[in-house]
């Protein structure tokens, strides 16, 4: 799902790639990231990274990043994001979180739209660095 779309498509490399696999055991070793998988039928069809972020700002506020959102294109436009994303909302609001973010690829204005809709905010300018 990671390359399900142009931008995936130009970034992502073979899914057997073993860093996946290190990154994977990475974040599943980390108890402040969250990988979550949605089924539908015993099949994968959305998954998103809940990454648990310590702050000094807002009274030390901790925060929730939501990354990686997808949703199989098979299952697109059924809901499935809308839920995906209110569950990781209400987790982060369980584990005591004052805020949930995330990023979006300028080029993704459906998914713009779709952040708005559930309460979003697009109150930053985001910068990002390629190291690679």
């Amino acid at each position: 799902m990671l390359a399900d779309d142009p931008l995936g498509a130009e970034r992502e490399g073979d899914p057997g790639d073993p860093r996946y696999l290190a990154a994977f055991e990475r974040i599943d070793a980390d108890p402040w990231d969250e990988l979550i998988v949605a089924e539908r039928d015993g099949k994968v069809v959305g998954t998103m990274q809940l990454t648990y972020l310590a702050g000094l700002s807002r009274l030390g506020a901790e925060r929730c990043q939501i990354e990686a959102v997808r949703v199989a294109a098979s299952t697109r436009g059924q809901g499935l994001g809308r839920k995906m994303i209110q569950w990781g909302i209400d987790r982060a609001r369980a584990r005591g979180c004052a805020m949930v973010q995330l990023t979006s690829d300028k080029s993704r204005a459906g998914a713009h739209r779709f952040y708005d809709a559930l309460g979003f905010t697009a109150s930053h300018e985001g910068y990002k660095l390629s190291l690679s």
